[in-house]
């Protein structure tokens, strides 16, 4: 199978036609652009400010704020976008380099949510196939969709949270925010569905390790 960067419905891919001379006569040839990302970072060459995040390269969009949570050595666990009531949270995966892992994904997932009592419904959306999903919480019923896109040897999964997990139209700074995602996936060999490595920039690193410093040097000693 060859491998194949699609969203049905999404018109992600569009054809840029050129012609050629091919024997003496003109020949049409069709050459694949990419609308929006995910991006891989092989197919980014642009001026954007991005977060540096390791794998994962986020837009820097004045109105949403990243919120990430990390081990002391600076090593991700979780990325979240937060625009106003509405959240994204991002994950990448290492895929095979023939063929995309969303649809076993998304199926394992909707599988785990039936199991936890949610409901859990496929919709085609913007993205294409995506899970609309009802979970419980002790702050009561609360929606989710979960979106993932296929990419060389990738896949990023986002999970949005608020009024944009019924109301996609509301996303706005967020959608921006995956639409210019850049992914760097690396040379290495990976597990599949291993998450890629995510770490703080270095600056943003040295300045938590020396708060935390601090902080446990104001505490006071027993002795």
């Amino acid at each position: 199978m060859i491998f194949s960067r699609k969203r049905a419905g999404a018109g992600r891919h569009t054809r840029d036609e050129r012609a050629t001379e091919v024997g003496g006569q003109g020949v049409e040839e069709s050459t694949p652009a990419l609308e929006r990302g995910p991006y891989d970072v092989s197919e980014v060459n642009d001026d954007v400010q991005r977060l540096d995040l390791g794998s994962l390269r986020i837009p820097a969009i004045a109105e949403v704020e990243v919120r990430v949570q990390a081990d002391p050595q600076g090593v991700i666990q979780q990325v979240v976008l937060v625009h106003g009531e509405n959240a994204l949270q991002l994950g990448v995966f290492a895929a095979p380099r023939s063929e995309g892992i969303w649809d076993e994904v998304r199926e394992e997932i909707r599988q785990s949510l039936l199991r936890d009592g949610a409901t859990a419904q496929e919709v085609d959306g913007e993205y294409g196939p995506e899970l609309h999903a009802q979970v419980s919480t002790p702050d009561g019923p609360t929606n989710l969709r979960f979106v993932g896109v296929d990419g060389p040897r990738w896949m990023v999964r986002g999970v949005f949270q608020g009024p944009v997990a019924t109301d996609p139209a509301t996303a706005g700074p967020l959608a921006e925010c995956l639409d210019g995602l850049v992914v760097d996936r690396g040379q290495e060999a990976k597990p599949v569905r291993e998450p890629l490595p995510l770490r703080l920039p270095q600056e943003i690193a040295d300045q938590a390790g020396a708060e935390a410093e601090g902080a446990s040097a104001a505490e006071p000693r027993q002795v």
